[in-house]
């Protein structure tokens, strides 16, 4: 199965925060997108391990994605070496994306930074033909994605460029608020966590309202990039 886009996270609902809307656009347009979690999430404050992974297959669900897996590498303490590298080059030569997203390059949690330059890392490798990996007994081909793109988490990085997600934000919240463990509830017992307050699920809303205004539309998702976007004509920028 080849997919248009892999979106990357270290923890489950990082995708979905982050560019959910922006996926849940390209499938509607008939892309085909797969989703990666590392972690299980399982040192998160709130929830467990087993609870996050329901969460996650409900909210892939709501999205619309055809594949998500989880590569199981522990939450808070991976590390950007050969076997985590060898494991998501495994799966960029099963999947053999165009895209990838992946997390912001700099951010509140250790493991986003990390995981941004793990996955950044690992597209490159995986384009390498003396690098050997095989599943299910077969060997893969080299597969480099054409186009590594990192979205933005709780740092108000400045955007490289901005998607109109306007008619998508529903659906992102919904895929987001599908992880009941993590979000604001005002009947739960549980420790507040940063994203666990109200004033975080309300940004979810207003930061991507606050997108939208900066390139007209109604709402967005920012990304930054590795290298020079490049359009075929300016006429292509909206």
């Amino acid at each position: 199965m080849k997919l248009d886009i892999l979106a990357i996270g270290a923890h489950p609902d990082d995708v979905e925060m982050s560019c959910g809307a922006t996926l849940a656009k390209e499938i509607a347009a008939g892309k085909k997108v797969g989703i990666l979690d590392l972690t299980r999430g399982e040192l998160g404050t709130r929830g467990n391990a087993e609870l996050r992974k329901h969460e996650a297959e409900e909210a892939a669900k709501i999205l619309g994605v055809i594949v998500r897996e989880n590569l199981g590498l522990a939450d808070g303490f991976f590390e950007n070496n050969r076997a985590a590298q060898i494991a998501i080059i495994k799966v960029l030569r099963k999947y053999r994306p165009e895209v990838v997203f992946c997390n912001a390059v700099e951010d509140r949690h250790i493991d986003h930074g990390k995981g941004s330059k793990l996955v950044s890392d690992s597209c490159f490798l995986s384009g390498l033909r003396k690098i050997d990996t095989e599943i299910d007994g077969n060997a893969q081909e080299a597969w480099r994605p054409k186009h590594v793109y990192h979205y933005i988490q709780w740092r108000d990085l400045e955007p490289d460029f901005v998607v109109d997600v306007t008619g998508y934000m529903d659906q992102k919240l919904a895929a987001v608020f599908a992880y009941k463990s993590q979000f604001y509830d005002e009947n739960s017992e549980e420790p507040e966590t940063p994203i666990s307050s109200k004033n975080a699920t309300d940004s979810l809303r207003y930061r991507n309202r606050n997108l939208g205004r900066l390139i007209g539309s109604e709402y967005g998702e920012g990304f930054t990039v590795e290298r020079y976007a490049a359009v075929n004509s300016i006429f292509d920028l909206i």
